[in-house]
């Protein structure tokens, strides 16, 4: 449909013994805090304001886990809902950040991505959100990760437009 141009984490444990079991419940935990956190949403900040005709911001945050030597990133996709069958379908071009790394995991850290989407000539108006994928990385190495769609309510530190703006969606027409 031409409506656009444009881990869960494993844990790994070896042989079992006292040390080893402190590591993997202190690993479990600290996955349980960061999954269950306040401060991990995605939300659309910006929705085809008047200055910026097409364009849907996706803004996130996620919380540190307080190892400096971890690095987080995160990832930004829009989707469509597909009007024939309701389902979210990813764009196809021109839609996805990859992923933007954020800095140290010492503390928590926003971040967004805007994207420029023209629609279809003839087209009727359609529906958008984001997604957010977060990772948690030592060296190359994935520690923690996990996705978020779009929910309204949040704060965001930067980019709203307008200020304080927050959806789950996004219509484009």
């Amino acid at each position: 449909m031409a409506l656009l141009t444009s881990t869960l984490t494993l844990l790994a444990l070896g042989p079992v013994d006292g040390s080893d079991l402190s590591t993997a419940h202190a690993a479990k935990t600290s996955q349980h805090s960061l999954l269950q956190s306040r401060q991990l949403w995605a939300t659309v900040n910006l929705c085809n304001p008047k200055d910026k005709p097409n364009w849907i911001g996706i803004r996130g945050s996620m919380p540190g886990d307080g190892h400096p030597g971890e690095r987080m990133y995160m990832r930004f996709r829009v989707q469509y809902r597909d009007a024939n069958t309701g389902r979210w379908v990813d764009v196809a071009q021109g839609a996805d950040s990859g992923f933007l790394a954020l800095g140290a995991a010492t503390r928590a850290r926003q971040s967004g991505h805007s994207f420029q989407l023209v629609p279809a000539p003839g087209k009727s108006a359609f529906e958008l959100r984001g997604t957010v994928s977060y990772q948690w990385r030592r060296g190359t190495h994935v520690v923690h990760s996990v996705s978020r769609t779009t929910t309204a309510g949040h704060r965001s530190l930067a980019g709203a437009d307008p200020p304080g703006f927050t959806a789950a969606t996004c219509t484009l027409s």
